[in-house]
């Protein structure tokens, strides 16, 4: 649970994201004022902070700064319906570690706090807001024992001095943000920064402010920050038409720099690139230009989905559990073979990050230290399939559903089937079942009509 102070002068808005925070189990003060802001952070120490740029008795920057010096390792998620892309950019630059412009939705406040918490526990991890979750041993390498990771492993390895551009293609949730960390820590750039943009997070024109500069600032960049390291800009084909035209002129001149010998140290960057969707069909479908994608496509790489790996699956679940004992300061639980079963089964649309969130839930619920089914997400376990061929439909019973719940589903199919049989007859089929009509009805989920009630 993380401490969170929200400063925000319309007190409206303060009201429904101290309120959005709290329903995510974090203890939140609420103040509408510079001062108040001020005076909270002299007498309390805070995890999270989230700040409007624009106060009624003052500025958020100023909040910020003061923030700098009585609570240096809060995390800051900047709020404003007013800034420019300059104070957006200045924000970022003192440390923020995300940016949310009015209006938003509640939902993605509360995953940024999320986000950013989970940061604050672990600060060795990537500023990014993307880094959600770590999938590297201590000695760098992707966790998994599959052909398809031990080929992705090798194939870092050999590429990991290289300067050419990677592009890692694959779905959501596959762990791209990690194989290009294992990139960066196996190459002579791992003491240098690792960054990470998300190009389908920011504003066009914060994201070319990031990219490029911002008028004020031309030189201060993504890039610059990330001097003698490595920047990933995740979901690249989500970047717009016209920025894919400056990057692909910038590439060209840091290709061009390193040829001739000239790179000025803050071009001296390992540049990656990731997309969920094959760039290749956006590149047919005209949404991403084809020099671009040429020039980022130098080495690709093709990171598997969850369920073309499922011999990791056991040793993923086994990590997450260690992180969340690790969390909590207790002994790691077990899962039964019963619920590991289910976990290799299930096709885990969500990837690596959906397995995550569903070892997490099943700690949640889990009692004596073991997970079982029981404790899993409703589609992770394992269904009975009933169906109805009149109703041309098929329910699904988890295992752990009550026997009376599984009887009563059985009871109806089969009365159906008698009804069936007596050509539509109630009376008949009550007979035959040795029931009132008004059971009948009753099992079946029917209203009976008050004169054939009392006709019964």
């Amino acid at each position: 649970m993380a401490k969170i102070l929200i400063v925000d002068d319309e007190t409206a808005i303060l009201n429904l994201m101290a309120k959005a925070c709290q329903q995510g189990g974090h203890e939140t003060i609420a103040v509408n004022s510079e001062a108040g802001a001020r005076k909270a952070l002299e007498t309390q120490d805070f995890d999270v902070l989230v700040v409007d740029l624009v106060l009624g008795d003052g500025n958020g920057m100023d909040v910020v700064r003061f923030s700098e010096e009585k609570c240096p390792d809060a995390k800051v998620i900047m709020v404003t319906g007013h800034g420019t892309i300059e104070t957006a950019v200045e924000a970022m630059r003192l440390g923020a570690f995300d940016y949310l412009t009015k209006p938003f939705e509640l939902a993605d406040l509360k995953r940024t706090v999320d986000l950013a918490y989970q940061q604050k526990l672990s600060p060795d991890t990537d500023e990014s807001a993307d880094a959600t979750f770590e999938l590297a041993w201590s000695s760098g390498e992707l966790i998994g024992e599959s052909d398809k990771m031990k080929a992705i492993n090798e194939l870092a390895a050999k590429i990991a001095e290289s300067d050419s551009p990677i592009l890692l293609e694959g779905e959501f949730g596959t762990g791209k943000q990690m194989v290009a960390r294992t990139i960066h820590n196996s190459s002579s750039r791992k003491d240098a920064p690792f960054k990470v943009l998300q190009c389908s997070a920011l504003p066009e024109d914060l994201l070319e402010a990031e990219l490029f500069g911002s008028i004020g600032s031309r030189g201060e960049t993504i890039f610059s920050r990330a001097m003698g390291g490595t920047v990933l800009l995740e979901e690249i084909h989500m970047l717009p038409v016209r920025l894919q035209s400056m990057l692909e002129t910038y590439l060209e001149e840091v290709a061009e720099r390193r040829l001739t010998g000239s790179l000025p140290m803050k071009m001296d960057v390992r540049f990656i690139a990731s997309s969920a969707k094959r760039l290749e069909e956006c590149v047919a479908n005209g949404k991403f230009r084809e020099d671009l994608y040429y020039k980022i496509s130098v080495i690709p790489v093709d990171v598997p989905p969850l369920r073309n790996r499922k011999e990791d699956i056991s040793l993923l679940a086994d990590y997450f559990l260690q992180r969340f004992a690790d969390r909590t300061n207790s002994k790691p639980l077990e899962v039964d073979k019963y619920a590991t079963r289910l976990l290799e089964n299930y096709s885990w649309p969500g990837n690596v990050g959906e397995l995550q969130n569903a070892i997490e839930r099943a700690c949640a619920f889990a009692e004596d230290g073991r997970i079982r089914p029981v404790d899993l997400p409703p589609k992770v376990a394992q269904k009975v399939e009933i169906t109805d061929e009149d109703e041309k439909t098929t329910h699904h019973l988890p295992i752990g559903t009550a026997l009376s719940d599984y009887i009563k589903k059985q009871e109806k199919l089969f009365i159906r089937e008698t009804l069936k049989y007596n050509e539509g007859s109630r009376e008949k089929t009550a007979s035959m079942l040795d029931v009132s009509i008004a059971t009948l009805y009753r099992k079946m989920g029917l209203k009976l009509e008050r004169d054939k009630i009392l006709n019964s």
